[in-house]
């Protein structure tokens, strides 16, 4: 592979690498949520916090029942 078509694919790469990894996790999401509103980690609360946005995290990120994803148009 020649140097004129690798930097470009590298520079591609490289920032496709820095925009992924500042997203977080579902799960770690919920944990800033439910030690936001006071929550100690380990706590029977905290427990029950971080299950129930767990979920509704989740089924923000779900497609709705029945909805199949199309192609992009693109």
């Amino acid at each position: 592979m020649n140097s004129t078509t690798f930097r470009p694919l590298a520079l591609l790469a490289f920032i496709g690498i820095l925009s992924l990894s500042g997203c977080g996790s579902i799960e770690s999401a919920a944990q800033d949520d439910c030690t936001s509103i006071g929550w100690q980690i380990g706590s029977k609360g905290y427990q029950d916090c971080f299950k129930a946005r767990v979920y509704e995290r989740k089924l923000d990120y779900s497609l709705p029942p029945g909805d199949k994803p199309s192609p992009s148009v693109i």
